[in-house]
């Protein structure tokens, strides 16, 4: 029987390697959409980061939140990418994608045990930014549907490393877990406030 990380990288692996999967779509605007949609939220530090922490915090908190937490995430960045793609403006959009960073940095390196509900709701509202984000940057020639599954993929992709990792962190003893967990939030709050500033 395969071990949980098994499946956890069997999965990831499988949807780092769903890029070729678009090329057997005849339309050039679907193969435009998902192609650009896989590789938007990859492109910047700050959707790869954010990303990534909402899997931690997943792991972190455990049971239910281990996939409601990145399911909520990936549900309202699409319909919030919806938004972007209509052209319907969503103030702030790059303070909050930093911001989320700097609080969900902070949650993990503070180990603030939230209810679930509390982190489903906190995520969602990250998840309007960063979809909105993906959604007004989609290009012109691109089929909206397949670049909204390109870059949900790309972001549950992410969300699944970020779980892996906090599991990865999570088999080390227990000071070196809290230690590693500290660092680990602490420097991607700071890498935030790096992004909110500009300095990054």
């Amino acid at each position: 029987m395969f071990s949980k990380t098994s499946k956890f990288s069997g999965l990831l692996g499988a949807c780092f390697l769903a890029p070729s999967l678009a090329f057997a779509h005849a339309g050039v605007g679907q193969t435009i959409g998902f192609v650009h949609g896989l590789a938007h939220p990859v492109s910047g530090l700050d959707h790869v980061l954010a990303m990534v922490l909402v899997g931690v915090l997943a792991w972190q908190l455990g049971g239910r939140a281990l996939w409601l937490v990145p399911t909520t995430f990936v549900s309202v960045m699409a319909a919030a990418g919806a938004l972007g793609m209509m052209g319907i403006s969503v103030p702030f959009v790059e303070a909050g994608i930093a911001s989320s960073v700097i609080v969900l940095g902070a949650l993990i390196g503070l180990n603030i045990r939230a209810p679930v509900a509390v982190a489903a709701g906190l995520v969602g509202l990250f998840a309007v930014f960063h979809g909105h984000a993906h959604g007004s940057e989609i290009p012109s020639a691109a089929d909206g549907l397949t670049y909204a599954a390109g870059f949900m993929l790309a972001s549950a992709a992410l969300h699944v490393a970020g779980i892996a990792l906090g599991r990865l962190i999570g088999s080390a003893s227990e000071p070196q877990r809290a230690t590693v967990m500290r660092s680990a939030g602490g420097l991607a709050a700071i890498a935030g406030i790096g992004l909110l500033t500009g300095l990054i």
